[in-house]
C-alpha cells in the first residue's frame, strides 16, 4: 500500500528562488481555474479537468503569464487534478466549495514520475541541476519506488518534501486485547480498562502568547519589513502549537493499535458538536477526528480491528452492569450511582465499557445497537431499529 514518508530539506538559495516560483505558479493556476469554473458554472456551463487543462494551454501563451514556462509544467498539471478533487468532494458533500489559495499559507507543488528522479538516494527535482539535501530523520525502505514527491512551503518558511512509496506493511503479530475508548475534552482518551491518557491542551496553554503576537501583529503597517517578521513568529507559534498536538496523537494511536487488536470508538459528529460556542476550542484543541483517522489508517497498516459505534448510542447514562438507562447526565456529573443496582461509576469509564461490549456485539451480528429502553442490555435483535429522543444524545 502507499505511505508517504515527510523529511525537511534544506534548498539552496538558486533551489529556494525556482521552488518560491513553482510554488508562487501553481498558486495562481489554481486560483485563476477555480476563478473560471465558478463563473462558467453561474454562467450554466459546468466545465472539468479538461477545460481548464486546456485553458492553461491558452494562459502559458499570453505575454503577462509567459512565465508560467519557466517552471515544470507538471505541478501546474497537478494541481488542476487536485481542484478536480475538491469539486468532486464538494458535489458529493463531503467538503465544502473550494477556497482561493493565498500566498500567506505557503504552498505546496506535486512532482510525478516525469518530473524528479530518484538516484543513489538522492532526490532531483525537474529544472534542478542539485540534489535536494535532505534531512534524513529515518531511511526510506529498501527498494522504495517514490511514484510522487510533494514539496510543501509552510507558513513559518520551513521546506518540507512528502514522498509517496508504494510499500508492503507487515501486519503486526495478533492480540488478545480488546479496548474501547470514550474521547473527551480534560482526558483526551479514556480506556475501558481504566486507563486514561491526558489532554496536552496545546491551545489552552499558549493562548496568552498567540494573543499577545496576534496584537504585535496587527499593529504592524502593512507592506512593512516589520509586520512580515511579526506574521513569521506568529505562524512559528502556531507550528509550534500544532507539532504537540500532532506529536502526542501519534504516540496515542500507534500505542493503542500495537497493544489491541480490537478498539471500539464513538462515530461523533464533530463538527455539529462544534456549534456549541463553549466547547468550540476545547474540541479543536483535543483532535477527536485527526485522532480517528489516525486510528483508522494504522489499523489497516498492522491488521488490527477498528469499531465505529452510531454517536447515537447512550454510553455515558447507560449502567455498565444491569444496562439502566438514565433520563439525565450533565456534563458536570463526572461519577454517579445506579439507582437500580447501586453500582458507582466513572463517567468515563463506563461509557469506554459500553463501548467495547457493543462494539463485540457489532462484530458478532453487524448491527449498529440503538437500545430502546433500559431492558435491553446490548442485545441484538432489535438493534439499529429505533433513534432515540434528542434528550438522549451523547455529550461528551
Amino acid at each position: 500500500m502507499e505511505k508517504a514518508f515527510r523529511y525537511r530539506f534544506y534548498p539552496t538559495p538558486a533551489q529556494e528562488n525556482l521552488l518560491r516560483r513553482t510554488v508562487g505558479c501553481v498558486r495562481l493556476v489554481y486560483n485563476k481555474a477555480l476563478a473560471y469554473r465558478t463563473e462558467s458554472f453561474y454562467n450554466g456551463e459546468r466545465i472539468g479537468y479538461n477545460q481548464t487543462s486546456a485553458a492553461l494551454t491558452q494562459w502559458k501563451k499570453q505575454e503577462d503569464l509567459s512565465f508560467l514556462n519557466e517552471v515544470s509544467s507538471v505541478p501546474l498539471q497537478q494541481c488542476l487534478r487536485h481542484l478536480q478533487s475538491a469539486y468532486t468532494n464538494f458535489f458529493e458533500k463531503r467538503a465544502s466549495y473550494p477556497q482561493f489559495k493565498k500566498k500567506r499559507n505557503g504552498g505546496s507543488a506535486t512532482f510525478t514520475r516525469a518530473a524528479f528522479s530518484w538516484k543513489d538516494g538522492k532526490l532531483y527535482l525537474a529544472k534542478c541541476s542539485e540534489p535536494l539535501a535532505v534531512r534524513w530523520s529515518r531511511q526510506l525502505p529498501r527498494n522504495a519506488d517514490p511514484s510522487s514527491v510533494t514539496v510543501r512551503l509552510t507558513p513559518d518558511g520551513k521546506w518540507f518534501v512528502s514522498i509517496l512509496c508504494d510499500i508492503k506493511i507487515l501486519p503486526l503479530p495478533r492480540s488478545t486485547q480488546e479496548i474501547g475508548l470514550d474521547m473527551g475534552v480534560s482526558t483526551l482518551v479514556t480506556g475501558s480498562d481504566g486507563t486514561k491518557v491526558a489532554n496536552p491542551n496545546s491551545l489552552r496553554k499558549a493562548l496568552k502568547k498567540l494573543k499577545q503576537l496576534q496584537k504585535s501583529l496587527s499593529r504592524k503597517e502593512k507592506g512593512s519589513n516589520n509586520r512580515r517578521k511579526a506574521r513569521l513568529k506568529l505562524a512559528k507559534h502556531h507550528a509550534h502549537i500544532a507539532n504537540i498536538r500532532k506529536d502526542h496523537l501519534h504516540k496515542t494511536t500507534t500505542q493503542l493499535i500495537r497493544e489491541n487488536q480490537t478498539i471500539v470508538v464513538e462515530s461523533l459528529n464533530v463538527k455539529g458538536m462544534m456549534q456549541n460556542h463553549k466547547l468550540t476550542q476545547a474540541i479543536s484543541d483535543a483532535s477527536w477526528g485527526e485522532l480517528v483517522r489516525q486510528l483508522e489508517y494504522k489499523a489497516q497498516w498492522y491488521g488490527r480491528n477498528l469499531i465505529q459505534v452510531d454517536q447515537w448510542f447512550p454510553s455515558s447514562k447507560r449502567c455498565s452492569n444491569c444496562g439502566y438507562i438514565s433520563p439525565k447526565m450533565p456534563l458536570n456529573v463526572r461519577e454517579w450511582d445506579c439507582p437500580k443496582c447501586n453500582t458507582h461509576h466513572d463517567r468515563d469509564i463506563n461509557a469506554a465499557v459500553n463501548l467495547l461490549a457493543v462494539g463485540q456485539t457489532v462484530t458478532a451480528c453487524g448491527a449498529t445497537v440503538r437500545p430502546k429502553s433500559s431492558k435491553d442490555i446490548g442485545g441484538c435483535n432489535e438493534a439499529g431499529t429505533v433513534k432515540p429522543k434528542s434528550s438522549q444524545r451523547k455529550r461528551t
